[in-house]
């Protein structure tokens, strides 16, 4: 039974991260588009904008409701948990750029111009679908293990 209640408390730290890193994303993919559609900025410009608002978004969400367990303190303060955030929130806004960039050249080197439908193949149109994509890859393999076990550490860790 204790095993059950561990892996339970697990799966729920995992679903409420994916919730509040859900939530920066929309607000990073908003601000994304925003600025790439209707200002004019260069897609990758733009999410690096919008991973810094949307990183806003989801440190708070975490501080107050993904990270947080009754009664238990965390390890870490506020400035050192914001500092260790912003570290992993460069990187992982560095890894979106990256990865974004190369889905969408890898996306436009071989099928740049074709038409389906009423669409053509251009980066207006690519980046917005390889962005989820990376976005996801980033959020699975390096925010959550990087934010639950070291940004958000509890002292009962």
């Amino acid at each position: 039974m204790n095993s059950l209640h561990f892996s339970f408390k697990r799966l729920k730290f995992f679903a409420r991260a994916q919730c509040t890193a859900f939530a920066g994303i929309l607000v990073d993919y908003a601000v994304m588009i925003l600025l790439t559609d209707f200002v004019g900025v260069h897609y990758t410009i733009s999410i690096a904008i919008g991973g810094i608002i949307g990183a806003a978004v989801n440190f708070s969400l975490n501080k107050i409701w993904a990270f947080r367990i009754k009664g238990v303190c965390y390890k870490l303060n506020l400035l050192e948990q914001l500092w260790r955030f912003m570290c992993v929130a460069i990187g992982s806004i560095i890894l979106k750029i990256i990865g974004t960039y190369c889905l969408t050249s890898l996306v436009l080197f071989y099928l740049q111009g074709m038409k389906f439908g009423k669409f053509v193949i251009t980066e207006k149109l690519v980046y917005k679908y390889s962005r989820p994509v990376a976005d996801a890859i980033v959020s699975l393999f390096f925010n959550y293990k990087l934010q639950r076990h070291w940004v958000f550490k509890s002292i009962s860790q």
